[in-house]
């Protein structure tokens, strides 16, 4: 199964910590997000990656090379214009015949991929979305559930007054080849502003995996201390070197 790594973005909220660094290169307990990404990929048995590049690229070709060092193979898709999360895994629309996982990279995550792919197949939707209670869900795309875990509304970023829900998207979707033609070619695209709300109102079965596992946002410079904090506490437990 190939996994498409979201690596692209700038992280403009995290101020200094990022004009020379793409923000997945941030580093957590010694080792970059990416990095930690990269193991729990391959510690599921994930193995073909693709990253897609575009702010400071270099920093991260330079570190990971093929991937052979970290058990992997990884290629690149380098964006001269940031494409967002969608439009980036339609650039590489060629890539994808077969069901293939996107991670939002700038996240740190100990989800049992294992178990999310599973429950997919179990499913056998067009798209699930790995999911994450949150108390503040403005910032997120928020999922409403029926009581089979099927998708019925999905909203990016909701108001105060429009939230319905607390399960929000975690930035890891299990995807068929189905979800292409709901991205539209040649411009940017995101997944939860426009392909997640497309697909629900088309009728396509889109599900959601309620996470039991962690999920650590890194989006200012205040989630970046917290987050280092719990690393070296030893309350986030990373994959294994």
């Amino acid at each position: 199964m190939k996994v498409m790594l979201l690596a692209a973005g700038k992280g403009l909220r995290l101020g200094p910590a990022t004009l020379s660094c793409p923000k997945p290169m941030l580093e957590i307990a010694g080792r970059p997000i990416l990095e930690h990404n990269i193991r729990l990929c391959a510690k599921h048995g994930l193995r073909d990656l693709i990253i897609n590049l575009h702010h400071c690229p270099d920093v991260i070709t330079e570190r990971f090379g093929d991937g052979r060092r970290f058990g992997v193979r990884i290629a690149y898709s380098r964006e001269a214009e940031p494409l967002g999360t969608a439009g980036a895994v339609k650039k590489l629309a060629a890539e994808f015949t077969d069901t293939f996982l996107t991670l939002y990279a700038d996240n740190l995550t100990t989800c049992d991929l294992s178990r999310l792919i599973a429950f997919h197949k179990a499913k056998g939707g067009a798209a699930t979305i790995a999911l994450f209670h949150r108390e503040d869900a403005s910032a997120s795309g928020i999922a409403e559930l029926d009581s089979h875990d099927r998708v019925l509304r999905f909203l990016e970023k909701p108001e105060p007054e429009e939230v319905f829900s607390h399960w929000v998207n975690a930035g890891i979707l299990v995807l068929e080849p189905a979800v292409l033609p709901f991205i539209p070619a040649g411009r940017p695209c995101d997944f939860g502003r426009e392909t997640l709300p497309a697909l629900v109102t088309a009728g396509q079965p889109v599900y959601g995996y309620r996470m039991a596992e962690g999920l650590w946002w890194v989006d200012s410079p205040a989630d970046l201390k917290r987050t280092r904090r719990a690393a070296q506490s030893g309350r986030i437990a990373l994959p294994d070197p």
